[in-house]
C-alpha cells in the first residue's frame, strides 16, 4: 500500500468519512485497498460483488445470522443443537462478567465482533484487568462503520463465553471455510497456525488445493482432508440456500462436526486474490439478478 493509501486507510479507520453514503464510502475504500475503481454498476469479480451486495441484499435475518450469540438458536432450528460450542455465560457489558463464576478454561467474544477473542487456557494466569481492556475496545468496535457491513448495523452487543475447545492437535483449532452460492459450494479454505502466523490454503470440493493465495501465505506443511469433510459440505449447503453468496465455517474436533460463524462478505471484499484470475473465478460464480 503506498504512503496516501495508508494515510486514507487511517482516516478512514478513525470513521473520519462517516458523512459519506455508503456507496460514496465504499467506492472511496475499494480504491485505497484495492489500488483501483469500484464498479458498481457492472461487477465483474468477487470483491466488487461483495460491496454491490452490501448496497443491494439486506434480509433482516441476516443481522441474525452474523449475532455469534443470536445465531445459535437459528442454528438449533436448522441444523441441530449437537452443532454448537456449549455456551457458558452471556453479559450486556464487561463490568458484568463474574470471573470467579467461570471455569478453569473458556474462550470470551463479543457477538458482533471478529478477532477480539480472550482465549483462557488456565483462570489462575488470566490477567483479567488486560481481558476487560480487550473486551471493552471490542465493544466499542462497530463493522458497519469500519466497511459498511450492513448486517452488523443492528446488532445488539453483548459479551459471550463458549467451551475452551482444541483439536486433534492439541494445540489449535483450525477453520474450514466453505463459499457457498445460493445452496452449492464451490470452494473452502482451511485457516492454521493462528493467530501469529495465519496460513490460508484454498481447496475445491474435490479437496485439490487450489494455485493462489489471498490474505496469508499457504502453509509449509501438508495438510489432510479433514474427516468430516463431506459433513460440513452438506451442513454448509444446507445453510446457504437461497443466498446469493455466504461463508459457512465449521470446526473439527475429534471427527465431530461444530459451527463456527456465517460470513457474509469474506475479507470484507476489500483483499485482493493473487493471481487476480481467481477473482473473477469466484466472482463469476455470485448471480446478482
Amino acid at each position: 500500500m503506498k504512503f496516501h493509501q495508508k494515510v486514507l486507510n487511517k482516516l478512514i479507520n478513525k470513521n473520519l468519512f462517516g458523512f459519506l453514503s455508503d456507496r460514496q464510502f465504499l467506492k472511496l475504500k475499494y480504491r485505497v485497498h484495492m489500488d483501483k475503481k469500484l464498479d458498481l454498476d457492472n461487477p465483474k469479480t468477487y470483491n466488487e460483488k461483495l460491496q454491490w451486495l452490501k448496497l443491494n441484499d439486506r434480509k433482516p435475518e441476516y443481522t441474525t445470522m452474523v449475532d455469534k450469540y443470536a445465531v445459535r438458536e437459528y442454528i438449533k432450528d436448522k441444523i441441530g443443537e449437537e452443532y454448537l460450542i456449549p455456551l457458558i455465560g452471556a453479559w450486556d457489558s464487561v463490568e458484568e462478567i463474574d470471573f470467579d463464576s467461570l471455569p478453569n478454561e473458556f474462550v470470551l467474544k463479543c457477538n458482533h465482533d471478529s478477532g477480539g477473542l480472550v482465549i483462557c487456557k488456565d483462570k489462575t494466569s488470566l490477567d483479567i484487568a488486560s481481558a476487560k481492556k480487550k473486551l471493552s475496545k471490542a465493544m466499542k468496535r462497530d463493522f458497519y462503520k469500519l466497511s459498511r457491513e450492513w448486517p452488523y448495523k443492528n446488532v445488539k452487543r453483548k459479551i459471550i463465553a463458549e467451551k475452551f475447545m482444541v483439536d486433534e492437535s492439541g494445540t489449535e483449532l483450525k477453520d474450514y471455510k466453505f463459499f457457498c452460492f445460493d445452496g452449492k459450494c464451490e470452494f473452502m479454505f482451511i485457516a492454521t497456525d493462528r493467530p501469529h502466523d495465519t496460513k490460508f490454503d484454498f481447496y475445491d470440493m474435490d479437496f485439490n488445493h487450489l494455485p493462489f493465495t489471498q490474505g496469508h501465505p499457504n502453509a509449509t506443511k501438508e495438510i489432510q482432508k479433514p474427516k468430516a469433510f463431506d459433513e460440513m459440505k452438506e451442513l454448509a449447503q444446507k445453510l446457504s440456500k437461497g443466498i446469493k453468496q455466504v461463508r459457512i465455517d465449521f470446526y473439527e474436533i475429534n471427527g465431530k462436526v461444530y459451527f463456527g460463524e456465517i460470513t457474509f462478505f469474506h475479507y470484507s471484499g476489500f483483499t485482493p486474490f493473487e493471481p487476480e484470475e481467481w477473482d473473477y473465478k469466484f466472482g463469476e460464480l455470485i448471480n446478482l439478478k
